[in-house]
């Protein structure tokens, strides 16, 4: 009887282990996956005074438009990335252009890496935390709330108010992410809740 309690425990225990290495590997390589499809912009305020966060703002629209002009159809990841290096000085003058003529006198720091996010949600769009690459644009202190889009796929270029994707957008995320990433960053079924919450917990 003690032999087949013990039996019964170390299969427990093998079992559990096995749950644990397939939830993970599974939750690593969809965040692994979200990661190397997304180039994201994060724009952080000098602090969370109302005036900061709205000259945050300021930035972020003429970034946006700036980036707009330059971008182009089919555009890939890399020459998403590419292009924010070849125009890395035009972004840095049109940030402190605008917070010159807003009447402010903060430095800012441009830089493109890989940084960790944690879970944001962008209209109907939700992306677990991570490491992601992006740009990155420190106003002052860099001290206050945070905001961010996605470069590519182009999740900036949709309406910024309601954060709605349209069907192009759409269609651009189906063509750069699985079926299943898709489902992830999309759906809002408990099924896809559970699995977003495993990405979120292993990936931290």
């Amino acid at each position: 009887m003690i032999k087949k309690i013990k039996y019964f425990i170390i299969l427990l225990i093998l079992l559990s282990a096995f749950l644990f290495l397939t939830i993970s590997s599974y939750a690593n390589t969809i965040s692994k996956d979200l990661s190397n499809n997304f180039f994201r912009l994060h724009i952080l305020a000098n602090s969370d005074s109302n005036e900061d966060q709205n000259l945050k703002l300021k930035v972020r629209d003429n970034i946006i438009e700036y980036m707009n002009t330059i971008s182009y159809e089919g555009l890939s990841k890399e020459e998403a990335i590419h292009l924010t290096y070849q125009h890395l000085n035009e972004f840095q003058k049109i940030a402190e252009e605008t917070i010159y003529n807003e009447g402010y006198n903060y430095p800012v720091t441009l830089e493109v890496g890989n940084f960790y996010f944690p879970t944001k949600i962008y209209g109907n769009i939700s992306l677990p935390a991570g490491y992601y690459d992006a740009l990155k644009i420190q106003i002052g202190e860099a001290q206050g709330q945070n905001w961010w889009c996605s470069l590519f796929p182009p999740l900036c270029f949709v309406d910024i108010s309601s954060g709605v994707i349209d069907e192009e957008t759409e269609q651009e995320l189906k063509d750069n992410l699985t079926e299943e990433e898709f489902s992830i960053i999309t759906n809002n079924t408990d099924t896809v809740k559970f699995k977003f919450k495993l990405i979120e917990v292993f990936s931290e």
